[in-house]
């Protein structure tokens, strides 16, 4: 499709496959911007609202190669909800909440959210206060963003994700009592294992005693190659502060310790 004609299909038919919604967007602005709509559409030619459909693969992958770390450490998505979702977060054809079930696809806004809400208002949308009630921090760790590692971080070697961890933990006298030193050590009061963060892990692994970083399994989250509190706990899970599925905690040790 040419990008520089002002009627673009959005919205619905990346989704749907039923309704198809037009409207006038400013092509200069394009998300995703420079790209062929052939890179996602399966169509030959021209996209339409016949064809435009059709998807070279699942959104989750398809988003995944620009944005990659979101994915995972956001909402869950690929995943059929099991209950009503209101109208205006439309679920795909699978009946699965996707990327664009929340995102508006292709707007000249970055991130642009389905009814330009977000934080809790949005998440109400869908789910009801109970459902936050039962986590442990009442669900203010997710309900603050739909992806975690949204703040700038320019006074520390520690990740962005580790920051808005401790931006809770550590500042707000929370029950669970997390702390970090000055040495970028994670305390546990709970009595879990003291462990640091920010340490860059090929400079850990140089030393000997630890696996290769293509040897620990995808889940294992290394921001910018550095440890973080995502390389051990769940980003965004019902049971706040789930550490990574394993059969025993030596077994999460083992993901990265060659020992």
């Amino acid at each position: 499709m040419n990008k520089f004609i002002y009627f673009i299909l959005v919205s619905l038919f990346f989704i749907t496959g039923m309704e198809i919604i037009i409207a006038e967007i400013n092509t200069d602005n394009f998300h995703p911007k420079d790209t062929d709509c052939q890179q996602c559409h399966l169509a030959r030619g021209e996209i339409t609202a016949g064809n435009a459909t059709q998807l070279l693969s699942t959104q989750e992958k398809l988003c995944a190669r620009c944005h990659e770390s979101a994915l995972k450490v956001s909402h869950p998505s690929g995943f059929n909800p099991g209950r009503d979702i209101p109208g205006d977060f439309p679920l795909d054809w699978k009946n699965e909440i996707t990327c664009s079930t929340c995102h508006n696809v292709h707007t000249g806004k970055h991130s642009s959210i389905r009814g330009g809400i977000s934080g809790k208002e949005l998440c109400l949308s869908c789910h009801d206060m109970s459902f936050f009630r039962a986590m442990a921090d009442s669900g203010l760790s997710i309900q603050q963003n739909a992806h975690m590692g949204k703040t700038t971080n320019t006074l520390s070697a520690i990740d962005n994700y580790s920051m808005e961890c401790m931006s809770c933990h550590a500042n707000q006298g929370d029950t669970v009592d997390i702390s970090i030193n000055s040495r970028g050590i994670v305390k546990h009061a709970s009595g879990a294992v003291n462990h640091p963060v920010g340490m860059i892990y090929a400079n850990a692994y140089n030393k000997g005693g630890y696996r290769a970083m293509s040897e620990i399994s995808d889940n294992v989250i290394l921001p910018d190659g550095k440890v973080s509190c995502l390389s051990c706990h769940k980003a965004y899970t019902k049971k706040h502060g789930a550490t990574l599925n394993k059969t025993t905690r030596t077994s999460l040790c083992f993901e990265c310790h060659d020992m």
